[in-house]
């Protein structure tokens, strides 16, 4: 019987690759590795699941077992990987994207999130948001307004509000600035 495990601070392609290197390590088969979540061809005895969890707590990682959690890990994950890993952002709307990801209501997904993080779900969206903006901002390749596209937001000038908003300075201070502080996914 197939199992699906569920992984916090996946939150890039190398901790996909690190995770990978872990379950070979211990000769865990499995079917697919995604953002916070790997499938397996099978259940895992107490042992391996304490083996896997000593090792991935070696590299910064975590097994979940209880179930809001992973629901709130998978949550994260897929914010992720539309703001970070999507060329452009779809068109729908986060409560459709989470709905057609996750297959519940945007209302409860968004109530669970505020009680286990302390931060409401719009507001790690908007963070997760800002430290993609700071990336782009950083490599210089794209115009303030190609970021705005890029990224779904309705200008560049509001893109430039949240982000003075959450950074206190606007894009251009942040660009010209010798201290670009940024956060890991993770941290957000």
């Amino acid at each position: 019987m197939s199992e699906k495990i569920y992984i916090k601070n996946m939150v890039c392609p190398r901790c996909i690759s690190a995770v990978e290197s872990i379950l070979k390590q211990l000769h865990v088969n499995y079917k697919k590795i995604r953002l916070g979540e790997v499938d397996l061809d099978a259940k895992l005895n107490l042992s391996q699941l304490n083996k896997l969890s000593e090792k991935l707590k070696n590299q910064g990682f975590q097994l979940i077992q209880d179930h809001k959690t992973s629901l709130v890990e998978r949550i994260k994950a897929l914010v992720i990987d539309r703001i970070h890993y999507s060329s452009k952002l779809e068109d729908s709307s986060w409560a459709t994207y989470l709905n057609k990801h996750l297959h519940l209501d945007y209302k409860y997904l968004s109530s669970l999130f505020s009680s286990q993080e302390n931060m409401t779900l719009e507001h790690y969206i908007i963070s997760q948001k800002t430290e993609r903006v700071k990336e782009l901002l950083v490599y210089d390749e794209l115009s303030l307004k190609e970021i705005a596209d890029q990224l779904d937001y309705s200008s560049s000038a509001y893109l430039s509000s949240q982000f003075k908003q959450q950074t206190g300075q606007s894009p251009t201070a942040y660009k010209q600035s010798q201290n670009k502080d940024r956060k890991s996914l993770d941290e957000i």
